[in-house]
């Protein structure tokens, strides 16, 4: 299934895409994409609901494709490429950051650039989405816990991110910089989670233009080795990594400014569209 939450912010409906692409609304079978919703039981009583029978629904803006996120969790430097790119080496075990759950908006909603800011980046990424909880769990087990796979903007800003000491949370979780969706797609879906194409442009010239296929450490890898120091909640996110192809990596490096447009996109998983705004107090 494409599972969707469409609406005004913080009003958000729960929905289906149908085979033809237009949203169905869930609303009389299941309150939101969140939580419970998200183990395999509840995404089985959905999958069995005949989309026809289900409302056509118009609509104007799409949230991020899961609510009441807990823990918005990410990945860096998961993509061998990427690493070269940035002078970086593959650290010998993943290197985990969290971004704040506040920082989460819709995939064409505006991101707005940080008060202070020099240079706000881009960072077209696979999202995990988190269906049943996750503590200790094998690689071989892990599959199980993923409700499904998104898109994910993992916008950021360098300045804030590498020189400002400390952790990269401070230039990872500003406001807006979380675009998810516009699709859950739940794992049967998805064939292969290390074999998608995905790509990013601004203002129309394509900068990122990779696959997961060069991530290093795979999905259900990461969903294993995170549960070893935190339990993982149905509904918490994890993005994965992004490929080549940042600002911070062009000569000269090339960062976002009021007015530009970001498009990105991952195969099968749906695409997102921003526009950029300057901060306003």
């Amino acid at each position: 299934m494409k599972l969707v939450r469409y609406g005004a912010p913080g009003a958000e409906k729960p929905g289906m895409v149908d085979a033809q692409g237009q949203v169905r609304d869930l609303s009389a079978h299941v309150a939101d994409i969140a939580g419970a919703a998200l183990g395999d039981a509840e995404l089985a009583r959905l999958a069995a609901i005949d989309p026809a029978t289900l409302p056509v629904v118009a609509v104007d803006r799409y949230g991020p494709c899961v609510g009441t996120v807990g823990k918005f969790l990410c990945i860096g430097l998961n993509y061998s490429d990427h690493a070269a790119e940035t002078g970086a080496t593959v650290p010998t075990e993943p290197v985990i950051f969290t971004k704040a759950t506040s920082a989460i908006i819709g995939p064409d909603d505006n991101v707005e650039i940080p008060k202070g800011s020099t240079k706000t980046d881009w960072e077209v990424e696979l999202g995990i989405v988190i269906g049943t909880e996750a503590r200790y769990v094998d690689e071989a087990d892990a599959e199980r816990h993923i409700a499904g796979y998104c898109v994910i903007n993992d916008v950021s800003e360098r300045a804030f991110q590498l020189e400002r000491q400390g952790t990269w949370d401070k230039g990872k979780g500003c406001d807006t910089f979380g675009p998810i969706g516009p699709w859950l797609v739940t794992r049967d879906e998805v064939a292969d989670p290390t074999a998608l194409a995905m790509w990013l442009e601004v203002n129309g010239h394509r900068y990122q233009d990779g696959s997961t296929s060069t991530m290093v450490y795979k999905p259900a890898f990461l969903v294993s080795y995170v549960s070893q120091f935190m339990s993982l909640q149905p509904g918490d996110v994890i993005s994965t990594g992004t490929p080549p192809g940042v600002g911070m990596g062009q000569k000269p490096p090339v960062f976002l400014k009021a007015g530009d447009v970001m498009e990105l996109g991952i195969d099968g998983l749906g695409q997102q569209r921003q526009t950029v705004v300057a901060y306003k107090a």
